[in-house]
């Protein structure tokens, strides 16, 4: 059967990777940070069919590694699948636009789910299909719609005051600020120069 390559940084989940892919009858090869994997894939006379990716690594995390890999006329065709138990939107459109063709939150699938969605991808992806897959991966990233953005509110001048050492006038109306918040009305001041007797 196949060979895949499984990055993982993580003693305990590697092991258990390799134990399902063994048992599901693929040939693995492992490595523990991006580094290594670079060296196995550039040493191994049969290049993987499919690389599992990490991202969180020490030395070289998975996004640099697929970075190189498909720099590389030799390995860019190879599909990389994306490991990792971040959730984030943002590291999955970052690495299916550096090529990725499916990125796995590990918390979130078994992994006899995870070994199910590699057969998928190899059985959906020649290796001369991937560079294509993968640029449909980022036009659909580039064309998807995005919410519309609000534009700020510019703020509101204060309501025009009358001057108390002027004459006394009739009060103005405030206008109403655009949160429906009425400001306050201010009383005419007598003009303590004006004489008071009659």
């Amino acid at each position: 059967m196949a060979k895949i390559l499984i990055t993982e940084d993580d003693p305990l989940m590697l092991r258990m990777y390799q134990k399902i892919f063994t048992l599901e009858k693929y040939e693995v090869e492992i490595a523990t940070n991006g580094e290594e994997a670079l060296e196995k894939v550039r040493a191994a006379a049969e290049k993987p069919a499919l690389i599992l990716l990490d991202i969180m690594m020490p030395k070289m995390n998975g996004l640099e590694a697929l970075d190189k890999l498909k720099a590389n006329p030799d390995f860019q065709k190879i599909p990389v699948v994306m490991l990792t138990n971040l959730a984030g939107q943002q590291d999955a459109e970052e690495a299916l636009l550096k090529g990725a063709v499916k990125y796995i939150i590990k918390s979130e699938y078994e992994p006899k789910q995870v070994v199910d969605m590699v057969k998928e991808v190899l059985a959906g992806y020649t290796r001369d299909a991937v560079p294509q897959a993968a640029a449909m991966n980022q036009e659909a990233v580039q064309t998807a719609p995005v919410a519309p953005v609000e534009a700020p509110v510019a703020p509101q001048p204060a309501p025009v005051m009358p001057n108390p050492t002027s004459a006394p006038q009739q009060p103005q109306q405030a206008q109403q600020a655009p949160t429906d918040v009425v400001a306050p009305q201010i009383a005419p001041v007598a003009d303590p120069n004006a004489n008071s007797t009659s």
